[in-house]
């Protein structure tokens, strides 16, 4: 198979793919129904609807006591506060400490001057997104609803400072109390949910506690296998040592069938493109995770906790962790178990994962992700050399016999069988493998879709300059200088290959193919044509120097 006949077999393949892909999603998929919301959302909206029931095994409610009280009515009005450290500034209110904002500082939404930074949960009713904690049982718990007094006003992590907290409390009339506490760390986007409880009542309390995550679907920000955004995956995502990792998309809910599921040792989550947000109970207390839509636009997830006795004068404290943040892989793998499998790159994950891991040991050695992505197409010829130079000495070996083959092709003129069986015959003589210039190719096919989803999934990358022009390579070349450079590679490195056997409708064909790369190439993220460009232009070079090395020799004429 000649040079160009690859290319259009890789160009297809690739093609075809993202195709296939985008109609998976696009006509396979029922997507749910969710109406914009008529009128904005209230400032304090919690997702009041969202309360769980009462475990089936508790004891039965303690008659004129609600299981779900409202605010009390000595309470405060609502407020709200903030909880900041250096990476992280959460805003809580103060009706069940709900966690309304949580702004990610060191990730801006753009790359303009000033922009403000991404807010993985918010209010907005087009984003709608919250964190919420709470107790239910038989006598009165402090659930997401119920009104907290804060101890303070905002909390930012102070010069010299490890840690930052921020406290409600919540007192019934029956002496019981909880005391819950919001800690962040230096650098971390983990919140610590403490919840100190003290029964200093005369009767025995129970109750279960929960968190849960509540959220609209974000905004479709259009398809297309140019939009990296139409891949990444946006749902619930769960974890469990038995069975590992599990998602579930927003289209896949199903109130008929929700999930329920008895876990230890997990966690909980909600996914989007490249942030998260997780809940993750005590790695030794069994939770039940549950799923539920809320009021018809909402998505929730849920992890109940084992019921808590506390007799008269008794007190306990329990612990529970949020991370809000980027899905950066050594930050995910050390916040909870399985966690790293967050950052998904789908079927494509056993490729991406080690070309991620080795794209980020060239950025240490570079301290650019361009060049990175440049080192490693240069690691990725070496690895593939010996492939590389056979193919390349086929194509030599095709290009020298080449006007051979068009002499038989005259030979034989419309007798298609007669001039296959003669140029097999002179390529055994020659031996010459007209496979030889595709099979090497097959391989930077997947690494081609293994970086791709590197480049979409990548946090690190996001926004990340290169040079000149180039100053997002998540981002379309603004100016198109590197699709028309490879267009230009595609175009030469034709010109070096053979066409033998092609017949006029495909010499066509292949004429246009580097436009139509190129004009492909204009939509996709800077960073993935810089790899494709990069290693065109050394295949190219590889390749000329192959095929000077291996030019026919000319004849000296014999002397008299």
């Amino acid at each position: 198979m000649t040079q160009t006949r690859t290319f259009l077999l890789i160009a297809w393949l690739i093609v075809a793919f993202f195709l296939w892909d985008a109609w998976q999603r696009d006509y396979l998929q029922t997507p749910p129904s969710i109406e914009a919301p008529a009128a904005p959302a209230p400032a304090l909206d919690t997702g009041d609807g969202a309360v769980p029931a009462i475990p089936t095994d508790a004891p039965a409610a303690t008659p004129g006591v609600s299981a779900v009280p409202d605010a009390l009515p000595e309470a405060p009005p609502a407020s709200r506060v903030i909880l900041s450290n250096d990476v992280l500034r959460l805003t809580l209110d103060a009706r069940g400490g709900t966690i309304l904002a949580a702004d990610l500082l060191d990730y801006p939404q753009s790359t303009e001057a000033g922009s403000p930074p991404v807010q993985l949960m918010s209010q907005d009713p087009a984003h709608f997104f919250v964190a919420q904690s709470g107790w239910v049982g038989p006598r009165a718990a402090p659930n997401h609803q119920t009104a907290f007094q804060p101890q303070g006003g905002d909390a930012t992590l102070a010069d010299g400072a490890d840690t930052v907290e921020q406290t409600f409390v919540w007192t019934d009339a029956s002496g019981v109390s909880v005391q819950r506490t919001y800690r962040l760390a230096r650098l971390s986007y983990v919140v610590e949910v403490i919840d100190a409880v003290r029964n200093a009542g005369s009767d025995t309390w129970r109750a279960n506690p929960y968190h849960q995550l509540l959220r609209v679907q974000p905004p479709s920000k259009g398809g297309g296998f140019t939009n990296p955004e139409s891949y990444s995956f946006v749902g619930a995502a769960w974890y469990s040592p038995q069975d590992k990792f599990e998602k579930l998309k927003f289209a896949d809910y199903d109130p008929a069938q929700p999930l329920k599921k008895d876990v230890t040792g997990g966690w909980l989550s909600m996914l989007q493109h490249y942030f998260a947000a997780a809940w993750i109970p005590p790695v030794d207390q069994p939770t039940q995770f549950s799923t539920a839509i809320v009021d018809g636009t909402r998505y929730l997830v849920r992890a109940l906790g084992p019921t808590v006795e506390l007799a008269p004068g008794a007190n306990i404290a329990q612990t529970t962790r949020l991370y809000a943040g980027p899905k950066l892989p050594d930050v995910l793998d050390a916040t909870a178990p399985g966690f790293g499998l967050t950052l998904d790159y789908g079927i494509f994950t056993v490729i991406a994962q080690p070309l991620h891991w080795l794209l980020a040991q060239l950025h240490k050695l570079t301290g650019n992700w361009g060049w990175a992505i440049v080192l490693l197409v240069v690691l990725i010829k070496l690895a593939l050399f010996k492939l590389s130079e056979a193919q390349y000495k086929s194509f030599a070996n095709m290009r020298r016999v080449q006007p051979r083959i068009e002499a038989l092709k005259e030979r034989y003129g419309d007798d298609r069988q007669k001039f296959q069986m003669a140029m097999m015959e002179l390529y055994k003589k020659e031996k010459i493998n007209p496979m030889g210039g595709c099979l090497p190719m097959l391989p930077q096919i997947p690494i081609f879709m293994g970086l791709y989803w590197v480049l979409l999934e990548s946090v690190e990358l996001r926004q990340a300059p290169w040079f000149g022009w180039i100053q997002n390579l998540t981002a379309p070349d603004p100016y198109f200088i590197l699709p028309i450079l490879n267009m230009a590679t595609m175009y030469l490195t034709q010109k070096l290959s053979p066409t033998v056997g092609m017949d006029p409708m495909q010499k066509k064909m292949m004429t246009i193919m580097p436009l139509v790369m190129s004009a492909m190439f204009v939509f996709f993220p800077a960073g993935l044509v810089l790899y494709w460009t990069t290693n065109g232009a050394l295949g190219l070079l590889q390749q000329w120097i192959i095929i000077r090395r291996n030019a026919p020799v000319a004849s000296t004429p014999a002397k008299a």
